[in-house]
């Protein structure tokens, strides 16, 4: 069987992304595969809106890791986010009997009772307990505290059920089994925040393409998240009303693009090139990176609940593709008023790849994708190509045996402190089927070899004289004893 490695795959509104990758017992993840395609035509602002062209894109996908890892894959991670995802919270309260002590069931009565909310049009893809209130005492856990009243606050995160169809299907069509569903952001999180942020407080947004993505952390908890339907694509589209094309906006913001402009560092005379013959004024283009910026800054703060405001000591942190942008953690401090604002371009992870064509970016976009290899705890690998999967079943027997000969000995209060290792039985398996292959190879090569001598030697006496001869008598011969046709 082919190593063990975990697949994820992120389906995001400029590209999708699959990787493969094996964790190591030191807590690093090696990369063993990554590949991409381009998904404009069929992810918008981050769900599936065609399912056939999203299934074939996954397809690609996948086909692109396998030959990559020489093995097939057996299942993936997913990370699911973008628009209409949102919290939303909920109070779920119980009144208990006279003095009554709160018992691990009645805490999970609660957290069924709020999982079992239902919303119009919405799946409920996650749910936070922030805190329980035992009568007027608030508590992180209830269990064991005498009480006449029960209360759970919970944080539900919902997702449009049309959008969660839509992806299943989209995976059924290509034939790809799903390990699990992660919501992207929270898995980030984890891998991007550091501990004293969670605590302290803070706003994680992540910058994309077509969303932006707000989720407000406080006391280890989240507490907020909202998709805003704007992103880098909305700069590029507004450079376009310039009266340039798509191709030479996106990569003049890439180039010039700045999110805070000082006015002494305008000149009114300035120009930049479009192409070879065209220009535009430097002071519009500036003018129109900044206004959408703001924009999308201000939707930011926006969704910042105002009771969290004054206690995010650990202020914002930037990451996604957008993070990138000149002066980004400047516009943000005087847009929002945060005076710590950090940009998160990597995971908190060890990354390692041993192949230097892999190309791990160190610049927010790859941020996802790590985390949700590092999440997944199931094995993702199939048999090797080339592998037989009777191979898997024998190895499967020999385990087997292991456990059973480990088994009888524990029961029967032996001790085995002799005898080969698993490996040791392992390698010893392997130079048995190597052997076996060998001889029946050799065996059938010197078959081959007996029937071809003998063909030949047929050939030979059939085309001798006396081999003519004697062909011709036996056809007289049988002319004699068949009966003619009509007989």
């Amino acid at each position: 069987m082919a190593k063990d490695f975990i697949v994820a795959i992120e389906l995001g509104s400029a590209k999708l992304t699959g990787i493969a990758g094996r964790k190591n017992p030191d807590g690093s993840i090696t990369v063993l595969a990554v590949a991409s395609e381009d998904s404009t035509s069929y992810i918008r602002k981050g769900v599936v809106y065609s399912i056939d062209k999203t299934a074939q894109g996954l397809s690609n996908i996948i086909t692109k890791l396998k030959n990559s890892l020489q093995a097939d894959i057996t299942q993936v991670y997913v990370g699911i986010g973008g628009q209409s995802i949102h919290s939303v919270r909920n109070m779920v309260i119980k009144d208990l009997p006279v003095d009554a002590i709160v018992s691990q069931g009645m805490v999970n009565e609660l957290m069924d009772t709020n999982r079992n909310m239902t919303y119009p049009d919405y799946e409920i893809q996650d749910a936070i307990t922030e805190e329980y209130k035992v009568d007027l005492q608030y508590q992180t856990d209830p269990v064991g505290i005498q009480a006449s009243r029960l209360e759970g606050n919970f944080i539900n995160i919902l997702w449009r059920r049309s959008f969660y169809r839509n992806l299943n299907k989209s995976f059924d069509s290509a034939g790809i089994a799903i390990a699990e569903t992660y919501l992207a952001p929270l898995v980030m999180a984890d891998n991007v925040l550091t501990e004293a942020e969670k605590r302290a407080g803070c706003v994680l947004v992540d910058l994309g393409s077509e969303t932006t993505t707000v989720s407000v952390y406080y006391r280890d908890k989240l507490r907020s998240i909202a998709v805003i339907p704007l992103g880098g694509d909305n700069i590029t589209k507004d450079l376009e009303s310039l009266q340039m094309e798509e191709k030479d906006a996106e990569r003049m913001k890439l180039k010039y693009g700045s999110a805070l402009t000082d006015l002494a560092d305008i000149d009114p005379a300035a120009v930049l090139p479009i192409d070879n013959k065209r220009t535009i004024e430097s002071r519009r283009f500036i003018e129109v990176v900044e206004a959408r910026t703001l924009e999308i800054i201000e939707n930011v703060k926006s969704f910042i609940p105002a009771e969290y405001a004054d206690k995010l000591l650990s202020g914002i942190v930037l990451t996604g593709g957008g993070s990138n942008m000149t002066n980004i953690e400047k516009a943000f401090r005087e847009a929002t008023g945060f005076d710590k604002v950090r940009v998160a371009k990597f995971v908190t992870l060890s990354i390692n790849s041993k192949d230097s064509k892999i190309d791990i970016a160190h610049d927010g976009t790859m941020n996802t994708i790590l985390s949700l290899v590092a999440r997944g705890d199931m094995n993702c690998a199939g048999n090797a190509f080339g592998e037989s999967p009777f191979d898997n079943q024998h190895a499967n027997n020999v385990t087997t045996a292991q456990q059973s000969v480990a088994t009888t000995s524990t029961a029967t209060g032996t001790s085995q402190t002799a005898g080969p290792t698993p490996r040791e039985i392992e390698e010893e398996r392997i130079k048995r089927e190597e052997a076996e292959r060998k001889r029946i190879e050799a065996e059938r090569i010197k078959q081959e070899e007996a029937e071809r001598r003998r063909k030949e030697e047929e050939e030979r006496k059939k085309n001798s004289p006396f081999g003519r001869f004697f062909g011709t008598l036996k056809r007289f011969g049988k002319t004699l004893v068949e009966p003619e046709n009509g007989d």
